[in-house]
């Protein structure tokens, strides 16, 4: 069967992780800049959301290939960061991650708005995606920029006569939605739990249910505001 624009990242999911489960380091950067070409499609619209991808893949590249063996495992960079007390530094690699993960929830969750409402422009679908990822970290001079921005998005039907050139697009389109959201949510919960620990927060009950209300209620507000200055 025929590839799709999508067939490069779902194929490279497979090798994310390590025999062992971990996350590791190049094929994870790997499918976050083999969307790169798909959100090309979407012109100026889309202008801001692949600069910050591609800096943020560039950093944390620049870092593993320092050591590929000492980085080979994506957390190994955070870890280090934390014990040399410079994770909160605005270039460290804990920086980097932190924000390219929420680059793509946001690029996850605007295919969602495509293949879920097809009656939305794609300005809509962007707008919609952009106030369920993004939004709640950037400050007002960012957020204007995106609003500005999503609104030169393109025509709904050429953007997907764009990408549809082969292959069932949309299929693939709904496979990339459900394969790569674990992996950002890993990231997340990863960050989060070594924020809970810097802060002895997470510490402070066995129980496994108040344990998960930490993970759900504080993801968000602990990383915004513990990392908020970045």
């Amino acid at each position: 069967m025929e590839g799709t624009v999508f067939t490069p990242s779902l194929e490279g999911m497979q090798h994310i992780r390590s025999p062992q489960g971990e996350m590791l380091t190049k094929p994870f950067l790997d499918v976050c800049k083999l969307i790169l070409p798909v959100i090309d499609k979407f012109g100026t619209a889309m202008a801001l959301v692949k600069r910050d991808i591609g800096r943020n893949t560039s950093r944390l590249e620049k870092k593993y290939q320092s050591d590929p063996f000492r980085y080979n495992f994506l957390y190994n960079m955070v870890k280090e960061e934390y014990e040399c007390k410079s994770a909160k530094g605005s270039t460290s690699c804990t920086n980097g991650i932190l924000w390219l993960t929420r680059a793509m929830d946001f690029i996850v969750e605007l295919f969602h708005n495509l293949l879920a409402h097809p009656d939305w422009s794609v300005t809509d679908a962007c707008t919609d995606a952009y106030g369920k990822t993004l939004r709640k970290f950037h400050g007002w001079i960012a957020s204007s920029s995106f609003t500005v921005a999503m609104k030169l998005a393109p025509d709904r039907k050429k953007f997907m006569e764009v990408i549809t050139c082969k292959g069932d697009v949309r299929a693939d389109m709904e496979k990339f939605c459900l394969t790569f959201p674990p992996y950002l949510e890993e990231n997340h919960k990863f960050l989060v739990r070594k924020i809970c620990s810097k802060m002895h927060l997470f510490c402070h009950t066995s129980n496994p249910y108040m344990q998960q209300s930490y993970f759900l209620n504080f993801e968000n507000d602990i990383i915004y505001s513990y990392w908020k200055d970045l």
